[in-house]
């Protein structure tokens, strides 16, 4: 790649967050909660202005963590009102205070911003001389050499939010968590975006499947950093194939209401038997064409990348053409 153009916009008015902890106390109150934030976010917050994150985990919690765009915190907060509201009223289900908090768009990457509305939130880089602007997201820490146990997606068909099948997904969800975190990435679903967005990715390597996806389900598993042979710090390998076992079967209890979900590409199973059709479904074999095309001799290769099925593994014996 010798040349890249970026399509930028105006950043919106406001970024803000709705951040709260729910836990349940019993397997019918938790199924409960499932089904009315499924609703919830079926009504209300498929939409332009929503995105981020929601985690369903194991021992009955629900983990909120959702951003939103061009709108202030009272017209967020009268979204969720209702839910809340519902939250409390019910004896089965505990919640931590909620969180709202509101401001404006330039400052959703401020570090300094940041720390005084929602601490916690970035971690500064504490090399001496460092500029105060290097900052990142504290999620991501756990990210620096970490040994991944395990990781899988798959893209959520807005249609599991008809109410006829919200049952169906709630099912799943919950059948999941009993095994794993389940992640729904709400930023990375295309249902709920402008038209035009929409269309535009019909033209593009992306799987179709995320054009017609309100979320990213991410099943995934890690350790902290380690080294082989390094003593003190060598991989759990044990704990990471007893989760990794633990991750496959969630995957499985989820993947039957999404059956042509695909997964993204960037965020996958490394061991993905259908990598072809679940990293790029019916556009595969327009992206082999191209790879044909503008590199007939395969000097370009990646693992389970477009056209490497003539390759072995690492890249360096031929094993046939595909």
């Amino acid at each position: 790649m010798t040349r890249l153009t970026l399509r930028t916009y105006d950043l919106p008015e406001t970024f803000g967050v709705v951040a709260t902890d729910i836990r349940a106390d019993t397997d019918d109150g938790f199924r409960r909660l499932v089904a009315r934030f499924v609703s919830l976010y079926a009504q209300a917050l498929l939409n332009p202005h929503w995105g981020e994150l929601v985690e369903v985990r194991p021992g009955r919690r629900l983990r909120i963590r959702m951003n939103f765009q061009g709108l202030n915190r009272d017209e967020a907060a009268a979204v969720w009102r209702p839910f809340l509201n519902w939250v409390s009223s019910d004896p089965d289900l505990k919640m931590t205070p909620p969180t709202i908090v509101a401001g404006p768009g330039r400052l959703r990457w401020d570090g300094a911003a940041l720390d005084a509305v929602a601490p916690g939130t970035v971690l500064h880089d504490d090399r001496p001389g460092a500029p105060a602007g290097n900052v990142f997201w504290s999620a991501n820490l756990a990210e620096a050499g970490h040994v991944i146990h395990g990781f899988d997606s798959l893209w959520l068909p807005a249609a599991l939010l008809d109410p006829p099948r919200q049952p169906e997904l709630v099912d799943a969800l919950v059948a999941a968590s009993r095994l794993w975190t389940v992640e729904l990435h709400f930023q990375k679903g295309l249902a709920g975006a402008p038209p035009d967005v929409i269309a535009a990715s019909a033209d593009t390597p992306l799987h179709p499947a995320a054009s017609r996806a309100f979320a990213l389900a991410i099943i995934a598993g890690e350790g902290p950093p380690a080294f082989p042979d390094l003593p003190g710090r060598m991989p759990d390998v044990v704990k990471a194939r007893r989760d990794a076992d633990r991750i496959a079967r969630a995957k499985a209890e989820l993947a039957p209401v999404a059956p042509e979900g695909g997964a993204y590409l960037a965020e996958g199973n490394y061991h993905e038997a259908e990598w072809q059709r679940s990293f790029w479904g019916a556009k595969y074999e327009r992206l082999r064409e191209v790879k044909r095309r503008y590199d007939p001799a395969d000097l370009f290769f990646v693992r389970h990348g477009v056209g490497s099925e003539g390759w072995s593994e690492d890249g360096f014996t031929p094993i046939g053409a595909p």
